[in-house]
């Protein structure tokens, strides 16, 4: 016989492992939709784990080629000052990376990851900037529209406030 400490015990087990499933299971559909809606090479999230550093821990690909999962990103880039932005609820669209004026180590790193054009919005909880949802066109330049960046802040949105992300990490 278990005692009530081990039932405690099994039982936010589960319930912890209830809430990483729907949380998974939320987050691909949201990437699969979005990458599918803009036609897209890579839609990925990038989860911060502490202040701002992170990693792609989920994203939807046209090919396997343009996988980055588990990619930490360009952590000297990603400083207070673009956490900030963010934070405040921007939403970046780059529609060629190569005439952005963005500077050399961001540009670097787009490049590096093969990213020609780009889409990302904040996903922020209650404790703040949980993560980044993003859309690459890897192969070409592409102009995001109203309609684009509306989308993509509904998908975060939809992220941020569901209950599987919004009272525990990851």
């Amino acid at each position: 016989m278990m005692s009530p400490e081990g039932d405690t015990g099994i039982r936010l087990v589960a319930d912890r492992l209830a809430r990483t499933l729907k949380r998974d299971a939320l987050v691909q559909e949201v990437l699969d939709f979005l990458r599918t809606h803009y036609g897209c090479d890579r839609v990925v999230l990038y989860y911060f784990y502490r202040q701002w550093k992170g990693q792609v821990t989920a994203e939807a690909l046209s090919s396997l080629e343009y996988s980055i999962y588990g990619s930490t990103g360009a952590d000297d880039c990603f400083n207070d000052e673009y956490a900030q932005l963010y934070l405040d609820g921007r939403v970046r669209t780059m529609d060629d990376v190569e005439t952005a004026g963005l500077d050399l180590c961001h540009l670097s790193f787009l490049k590096n990851i093969q990213v020609r054009a780009n889409l990302v919005a904040p996903v922020l909880t209650e404790q703040g900037l949980w993560g980044l949802l993003v859309a690459h066109h890897c192969k070409q330049p592409r102009h995001w529209s109203a309609q684009d960046i509306s989308t993509i802040q509904a998908a975060a949105q939809k992220l941020a406030t569901s209950p599987s992300i919004s009272v525990s990490p990851l």
